[in-house]
């Protein structure tokens, strides 16, 4: 572009990021033992610096938001604490809530790569595709609950005498791509989180919040006003990144 001769002099800018190496940290000593040999049979020998940020502050019984780049791995961010509490508490449970139904087969497909069946951790989807012979087992059984506001809001809480078990020890709320929503959208969606909350505490539980979102301007407000409770931020990228280039192209008459 820059050597031809009918782009080269419609480039009014061109910009150029350096690459940005890794912050990474060892393993938290505190993390579980079978957790640690999972991720080091996955090839991972560290974490970045974001994700031992949510470790931290997840352990300390914060609500957290993860603010960083797209694949940064905010995924196995939020998966450490939920499944390290899942282990060493054998009744704990963990809802997962995502925007569209492939972003939830992904995150499933991602648990089960990192499940062994020794953890009996017993992660399943509930949606509208989930079906009915099987909705049963998973109330009684799912430890790891993957579904999204949609049927949080007509399948799951309209019923929740049938998920006693599930609301008794809810652990972990799990709000994956955070975004904001306008108008009666947006205000249904606020009040499905109200009333997740107050289902919770009727049946004695206090979950955690972990959100996650790459796009958003202003996370940690975004944040405190979906769930209404304090929350930390944590937007300090620790992963590695290529080069960028920035071109600002302006087209001929």
């Amino acid at each position: 572009w820059k050597r031809d001769p009918d782009t080269a002099p419609n480039l009014v800018a061109w910009q150029t990021l350096p690459p940005r190496p890794a912050q990474t940290h060892p393993f938290p000593t505190d993390l579980p033992a079978s957790v640690s040999q999972t991720l080091l049979a996955a090839g991972i020998h560290s974490l970045y610096s974001h994700q031992l940020e949510a470790w931290t502050h997840s352990r300390a019984g914060e609500n957290i938001i993860l603010s960083t780049g797209t694949a940064s791995g905010k995924t196995l961010a939020y998966n450490l604490p939920v499944i390290s509490e899942l282990i060493t508490n054998p009744n704990a449970r963990a809802l997962y809530l995502f925007p569209t139904k492939a972003l939830t087969q992904d995150q499933l497909s991602t648990l089960g790569n990192l499940e062994p069946e020794t953890w009996n951790l017993s992660a399943a989807i509930y949606d509208g595709d989930t079906p009915q012979k099987d909705r049963s087992a998973i109330r009684r059984n799912a430890r790891i609950v993957l579904t999204n506001p949609d049927m949080l809001h007509t399948g799951i809480l309209p019923h929740h005498t049938n998920w006693l078990e599930f609301f008794s020890n809810l652990k972990f709320i799990v709000i994956d791509e955070a975004h904001t929503y306008r108008g009666v959208f947006g205000s249904h969606v606020a009040n499905v989180i109200r009333r997740i909350k107050r289902v919770a505490s009727f049946y004695g539980a206090r979950p955690q919040f972990i959100l996650a979102s790459a796009t958003i301007g202003n996370p940690k407000g975004l944040a405190e006003k979906l769930i209404e409770e304090p929350v930390h931020l944590i937007d300090n990228d620790g992963s590695a990144r290529g080069p960028r280039h920035f071109l600002i192209y302006n087209p001929p008459l």
